[in-house]
């Protein structure tokens, strides 16, 4: 096969195309609407400048831009630090061995969705995250481990003022309550508005490392939101938020 492969270079050639093209569209799925796609603009510019300059003779713009060359990929680690673990994050995906949406996981998103209206009609501050194909397990081990059965009224107790873990996030995973208390990634996003407090910053924070869904009930406005790739969807009422859940988690399903 191999040999027979090697005797068509070109079958070799398409398939490294293909290959090339795919990795290509998906950093490009991953880096679309961020930052990162400035930063690519900026370095486009950049390498026009160095062809320029060369073609040129215009030795001071080549010495400067060169010497920049010869820090690029520290600077690019640096610079698309993030997006970089997101799509490590996403490569180490093991599609084959991730579960199916259940009928208990269906069953404890309706709890979730029961207990988001309850909160925000008390207007109780809460975030509940949701773990899907990425873990969550280093922002679990910071928590308060419960592995406890997801319903309302424990999520209720959870969030309660007078509770000592109230103040932090209850993660989900399957239909369990793995940790509460949690502590999140804050995200540093100028895009993100001014009005928005630390739960807010700390579900799209996460939400932007992660392919995480996030439930947050705000205690100033009682305003339920959700968010999921760093992007949230606000003023949700308790019909709008069970859809989002299942569309979220039913193309999850359709996608294995």
């Amino acid at each position: 096969m191999i040999e027979l492969l090697r005797q068509h270079r070109w079958i070799l050639d398409i398939l490294d195309i293909l290959v090339m093209s795919m990795i290509l569209y998906r950093l490009l799925l991953i880096i679309k609407g961020t930052k990162a796609v400035q930063m690519l603009l900026g370095l486009g510019v950049l390498l026009v400048a160095s062809i320029a300059s060369r073609h040129l003779e215009l030795f001071t713009i080549d010495w400067l831009v060169q010497s920049f060359w010869a820090q690029i990929v520290l600077a690019i680690i640096v610079l698309f630090q993030p997006e970089i673990r997101k799509a490590l994050a996403h490569m180490g995906e093991t599609q084959f061995l991730t579960s199916f949406t259940t009928a208990e996981e269906l069953r404890s998103h309706e709890e979730i969705v029961r207990a988001a209206v309850s909160l925000a009609n008390k207007k109780i501050g809460a975030l509940i995250v949701i773990e899907r194909e990425t873990s969550l397990k280093d922002f679990i081990e910071v928590g308060t481990p419960l592995d406890a059965k997801v319903s309302r009224e424990l999520l209720l107790s959870i969030f309660h003022p007078s509770s000592p873990i109230h103040d932090g996030a209850v993660i989900i995973k399957g239909n369990r309550i793995a940790a509460a208390g949690c502590f999140l990634p804050i995200t540093l996003s100028a895009e993100v508005s001014k009005s928005f407090g630390t739960r807010h910053r700390a579900g799209i924070g996460l939400t932007e490392d992660t392919d995480a869904v996030a439930v947050i009930v705000s205690e100033e406005t009682g305003q339920i939101s959700i968010v999921l790739d760093g992007k949230i969807e606000g003023r949700l009422d308790m019909g709008t938020l069970r859809d989002m859940l299942t569309d979220i988690f039913a193309s999850k399903k359709a996608k294995k």
